[in-house]
């Protein structure tokens, strides 16, 4: 029988691997001492990742970059155990041109990172966005045959009222907040998914996201968008999630999951 052990997982939008190396991100990061780290918005090749996160050596780094745009999007997995397996993108030529999943695949789970496409300025990728979230609600669906998954990162929507601080004035105006948005997170929620922090935290108003150009964060002007999701059948093994609003260097601060897997 495989014993069980409580994993701290943490998702962190960096918006820029070598920009956030430089102002305390290894610290930060050994600070919370995740035992599997994913970032978003690494913004580098695949190789600029791994060798800017070399300084992390308790850490087997695995990093996806965007092919159609250099310095755009990308993500990274950061694991202390080596994974079974690891993989990129889901499948689908259309989706996978810009670095934006890794599956990192364990004895008993997936962890999944994602970095969700932005509706744009103007809503000018909306459909794309559409097209997006049906297509990786399904890749999920699919893996969550074979072992359950954990699906953490930049989901680039704010689901209710609550998960942002002026939902009135950004309803169908701001990309994150249209109704077509929400309904393709509820969709991923009614498939079987749960968003751990509001499961657990219904009332808490907490943010991930706060815009630099507004000084947002000094307001707590923000947005949760940034999420740890789990298969309904693995939420009796969640202990904790986390919003880490006390670590700088990003837009975006690192959100957490505790869980026995």
């Amino acid at each position: 029988k495989l014993i069980m052990s409580q994993l701290h997982f943490v998702s962190w939008n960096v918006n820029g691997i070598r920009a956030i190396i430089k102002k305390g991100f290894v610290e930060n990061v050994r600070a919370m001492a995740p035992d599997v780290l994913c970032l978003q918005e690494t913004k580098a090749a695949q190789e600029e990742s791994i060798s800017s996160l070399e300084v992390l050596s308790e850490y087997k780094v695995y990093a996806n970059s965007s092919k159609a745009r250099k310095g755009y999007s990308g993500t990274a997995i950061l694991s202390k155990a080596e994974p079974l397996n690891v993989s990129y993108d889901i499948g689908i030529e259309e989706f996978d041109q810009e670095g934006r999943v890794i599956v990192a695949e364990f004895p008993t789970y997936f962890v999944i990172t994602v970095y969700t496409p932005n509706a744009g300025e103007g809503l000018a990728r909306l459909d794309y966005r559409q097209t997006w979230d049906d297509a990786f609600r399904e890749y999920l669906l699919w893996m969550n045959r074979r072992k359950p998954v954990v699906v953490c990162g930049d989901f680039n929507v704010a689901h209710k009222p609550i998960d942002l601080a002026r939902p009135k004035e950004n309803y169908n105006k701001s990309a994150g907040y249209t109704q077509k948005e929400i309904d393709g997170f509820s969709r991923l929620l009614d498939s079987g998914f749960v968003d751990t922090f509001r499961h657990l935290y219904p009332d808490t108003v907490k943010y991930s996201y706060w815009n630099f150009v507004t000084f947002g964060r000094d307001k707590n002007v923000g947005w949760r968008i940034d999420h740890f999701l789990v298969n309904q059948r693995i939420l009796p093994s969640v202990k904790d999630a986390l919003i880490y609003n006390e670590y700088h260097g990003s837009d975006h601060c690192p959100v957490g999951l505790k869980i026995e897997l």
